[in-house]
């Protein structure tokens, strides 16, 4: 199968009209969840893989992106309406066995899920964001704190959006080639691809508006606490991440109880696009139960 073959549909979830990409079919599903400022594009290297593995795979624009619907409203972005995103997509699927992907805020999104999600998943893949407790605990720190200035820029009204769309968009796609170590991975096509869709109506606020409710829901999210991850767990870690510290994944194995952790050397924050080859390879060991390799130049 080829990334050609992948297709749009459009599934009702949740009382959201989502864009998914999908390829493949059958009864077991990976459904693979996008970070800012990207979109089921992210997964084109991923998709033809898990179809050859035999699963039906789904890759959905998350609310407010690409071609899915754009609720109104900071708290349309919380994350207990993200969670809710999840299992209404799986429901919709009618899936007998779900392998959960993310990265980036897909992977936030993700680990929530593994902790609360109302539909049982089976295998848990994380991509570039650590734990939620190990996350809160790197924010209290001087270092971290100073990576993520841009969590703070964008709880501003407007300015964030302005500064965003200026001149097509161009920033989103310098964030994508300035924090890559290998630029190659993103070049002009595929950066238009993104930069098209940030421009959409209404879009960048939607993308915005995710962390703007992170915040605000920050001690609701903090009194539900964490709660131990007992599905398989693979976590691939890109090391070159200018925005999240490889520390924040120390200490995981204490909220997971079956982890199977990779780090990239030499790789950013954009593991899946940028390591496609490396990233397939660890995934499709990993749900063949098989020794899962190190990426070239990472301590065994």
């Amino acid at each position: 199968m080829t990334q050609e073959a992948i297709r749009h549909e459009r599934v009702r979830a949740n009382g959201i009209d989502f864009n998914v990409a999908t390829l493949g079919s059958g009864t077991r599903l990976a459904l693979c969840l996008h970070g800012f400022p990207e979109s089921s594009f992210s997964w084109r290297h991923q998709m033809p893989m898990f179809a050859q593995l035999g699963y039906r795979v789904w890759a959905p624009d998350l609310r407010g992106y690409g071609g899915s619907t754009r609720p109104s409203g900071v708290e349309s972005y919380a994350l207990k309406h993200l969670e809710a995103d999840v299992a209404a997509l799986i429901e919709a699927s009618e899936a007998k066995e779900v392998v959960l992907v993310g990265h980036d805020w897909g992977a936030l999104i993700a680990w929530y899920y593994a902790m609360f999600g109302r539909v049982p998943i089976s295998r848990l893949i994380i991509m570039n964001v650590p734990h939620p407790a190990l996350a809160e605990k790197g924010l209290r720190t001087w270092r971290q704190l100073a990576k993520s200035w841009y969590i703070f820029f964008f709880q501003l009204p407007w300015l964030p959006e302005w500064g965003l769309a200026r001149n097509g968009c161009a920033a989103i796609g310098h964030a994508f080639r300035s924090m890559a170590v290998d630029k190659s991975r993103f070049p002009d096509d595929v950066l238009r691809v993104y930069r098209t869709a940030a421009a959409a109506p209404g879009a960048l606020t939607a993308m915005l508006n995710y962390y703007r409710a992170l915040l605000r829901g920050f001690r609701r999210n903090r009194r539900r606490g964490t709660v131990r991850i007992d599905v398989p767990t693979l976590m691939i870690w890109g090391e070159v991440d200018t925005a999240l510290g490889k520390e924040l994944t120390y200490g995981t194995e204490r909220h997971v109880s079956n982890l199977t952790l990779r780090y990239l050397p030499n790789v950013s924050h954009w593991v899946q696009q940028e390591a496609p080859e490396t990233v397939n390879a660890m995934i499709e060991a990993w749900l063949q139960n098989l020794h899962v390799p190190y990426a070239p130049g990472a301590a065994s």
